[in-house]
């Protein structure tokens, strides 16, 4: 899913700071938070990936790093990417509550004709 918010976003952040000058050593801190798994990763070039996974619905968001001389995890603490991951949570959950108007779980599908379980000798 591509998101032209995130692209923008990112853009002007470059402009703000230019983590291009700088080689980040790639960090992955994990937690679990609200009823889901969260995963932030920090790569080498200074992107941010964060990965939010609830009852097998994950959604992507990434971000340019904010401050490259504090640490990963201090930012994370102080919530310099909470506006990402609160988007991340808002459209998982969406996902989660929404309904197809095709397929139902209480509509039940018709078995296909089992096989035999000895094979005739004709």
């Amino acid at each position: 899913m591509f998101d032209i918010k995130s692209f923008f976003k990112r853009e002007v952040e470059k402009k703000l700071i230019d983590v291009d000058d700088y080689i980040f050593m790639p960090e992955r801190i994990q937690m679990e938070l609200s009823d889901g798994l969260l995963n932030c990763v920090l790569n080498s070039d200074g992107r941010v990936d964060i990965f939010y996974t609830k009852h097998g619905i994950t959604e992507v968001g990434s971000a340019s790093r904010k401050h490259p001389f504090t640490a990963f995890e201090t930012e994370l603490y102080h919530g310099v990417y909470d506006d990402v991951i609160a988007d991340l949570i808002k459209e998982v959950d969406k996902v989660i509550d929404g309904s197809s108007k095709y397929f139902r779980r209480n509509k039940v599908l018709p078995a296909p004709a089992s096989l035999p379980s000895k094979p005739s000798n004709t």
